[in-house]
């Protein structure tokens, strides 16, 4: 999945000689926490719900009056994401610089933004949980053939699968599955059976 899936376009957009008072109104009037500031075609910063709480709070040594204007608060030149970026490599980068949204440019335009609650909506479909499905959490041995094997005796008992996931834990693979049955307690007793290490759905008794 890349960017260009889950971005919001077109971006809402604000001049830089927006007062705070003003941007505030857009993001309520919106629903949204993240205002991307461009003059003219050029992005020159973005601003946060949290930058005008910070700005204009009293418990700031020197807060701005509500008619200041945004570029005295704005962060500037902001980290930026491509459409064709995959939505990990965005996800790495906001979570390694701790910030809430990327502006997606493409041929040095603004064409989108992708925010944490778009990598959430992500995470929904790229797991399948928007859909009826079962969980299965398998732990695997990380070497290969593992996740066919998996994936071979799902298919023979005809269990579609709707999404893998999956990451290393020292010598293991933990795998997690959404698969095409509510049945999955009598899947994981099959897998047990099969020499598997279920960790999803528990094994009995099962926790309250």
């Amino acid at each position: 999945m890349l960017v260009r899936d889950v971005m919001t376009s077109p971006a809402v957009v604000i001049p830089p000689d927006t007062t705070l008072e003003d941007a505030y109104r857009v993001m309520y009037e919106k629903q949204i926490r993240h205002l991307l500031v461009v003059e003219q075609t050029h992005l020159v910063g973005v601003i946060t719900d949290r930058d005008l709480r910070l700005a204009t709070s009293a418990l700031t040594l020197s807060p701005h009056l509500p008619g200041c204007g945004i570029s005295d608060v704005m962060c500037r030149d902001p980290l930026t994401a491509d459409p064709s970026d995959p939505i990990e490599d965005a996800a790495f980068r906001m979570r390694e610089r701790k910030i809430g949204c990327l502006p997606v440019m493409e041929d040095g335009a603004v064409v989108g933004i992708i925010t944490g609650i778009d990598l959430l909506d992500a995470l929904l479909r790229m797991t399948g949980v928007d859909k009826p499905s079962g969980r299965l959490e398998i732990r695997l041995p990380d070497q290969p053939g593992e996740l066919a094997r998996l994936t071979s005796f799902l298919s023979h008992r005809d269990v579609n699968i709707h999404s893998i996931l999956s990451h290393p834990e020292g010598e293991w693979l933990r795998t997690v599955l959404r698969v095409g049955s509510i049945e999955t307690r009598a899947l994981a007793h099959d897998l047990r059976e099969d020499g598997f290490d279920v960790v999803w759905p528990a094994e009995k008794p099962w926790p309250r």
